[in-house]
């Protein structure tokens, strides 16, 4: 059996500080509570019975980061591989505003629909089927270079909520559960006899 654990990077915005969209265009590092975040997610890693022999990450310092803290954290010596696939999308005129902002200019409806269903709302530079390849492409990938292996993903919010098509019915799934992930929150997909099936999602470490 295969497994892909997806985490989502940790946090970027201290207290206090204005909390904004930050996509693809925009590369901050972790602040303080991000690292803690990482650190969690190092410890989890410890728990595993089958540990990640690889991780893969985007190119934005946050999950580079979130990984290496990971890693180090968990004392594991695997290599770490950066792709654009896992870079976050880019969210056009949206980029650094806030969610009132963003509310303002398409809605509540349109960032709800984003949220419980991946609906892209207008604007945002996003090609959900491009995103869907991707993650089926690296499946596949996955599937047959490290079968019976877990690896760790290590990307964003709008990229990690595609991964789930996967599996046989994306409906379902985000009937039953909250597609976006938590900053420091890890979901895991499993491969059994050829089809993908989720583990669990959005579990806080």
């Amino acid at each position: 059996m295969s497994t892909i654990l997806i985490a989502r990077h940790g946090n970027t915005f201290g207290p206090g500080a204005k909390v904004v969209r930050v996509g693809r265009r925009t590369d901050l590092p972790l602040v303080e509570s991000g690292k803690l975040q990482a650190k969690n997610l190092g410890n989890y890693l410890k728990t595993l019975r089958e540990a990640p022999t690889v991780v893969f990450t985007s190119n934005l310092k946050r999950t580079i980061e979130t990984a290496n803290i990971a890693l180090d954290t968990a004392g594991l010596k695997i290599p770490i591989k950066s792709s654009a696939i896992f870079d976050e999308i880019d969210y056009g005129p949206d980029e650094a505003k806030t969610d009132a902002e963003v509310i303002a200019r398409i809605g509540t409806q349109a960032l709800s629909d984003w949220d419980s269903e991946a609906i892209v709302p207008p604007g945002w530079l996003v090609d959900p089927q491009q995103l869907i390849a991707n993650w089926q492409a690296f499946a596949a990938d996955i599937a047959q270079q490290y079968a019976e292996q877990t690896v760790l993903v290590v990307t964003s919010n709008g990229i990690a909520r595609f991964a789930p098509y996967l599996c046989d019915d994306f409906v379902d799934f985000s009937r039953n559960f909250k597609i976006k992930l938590a900053t420091g929150a890890i979901g895991a997909l499993s491969n059994t006899r050829g089809n993908w099936e989720v583990e669990f999602w959005n579990k806080v470490v």
